[in-house]
């Protein structure tokens, strides 16, 4: 994936604060969502289906993933 796109919105969990070690995320207008690791925004990013962040957004939410 190339990282020059510049579609693509990052943005972290507001609990994060201004903390910088965090998970950002960014949905894909193709659908699904890409994750990177704040820390090294010019690292790998990681792409799930919008199926797996649904499944993943609702475990947080249910206190299953912590």
């Amino acid at each position: 994936m190339s990282r020059s796109v510049p579609e693509l919105v990052w943005r972290k969990s507001k609990a994060s604060g201004q903390g910088e070690n965090c998970v950002e995320v960014a949905c894909l207008d193709a659908g699904g969502w890409v994750l990177r690791d704040s820390k090294y925004p010019s690292g790998p990013l990681m792409r799930v289906s919008s199926g797996a962040w649904r499944a993943f957004v609702a475990g947080v939410k249910a206190g299953e993933v912590g």
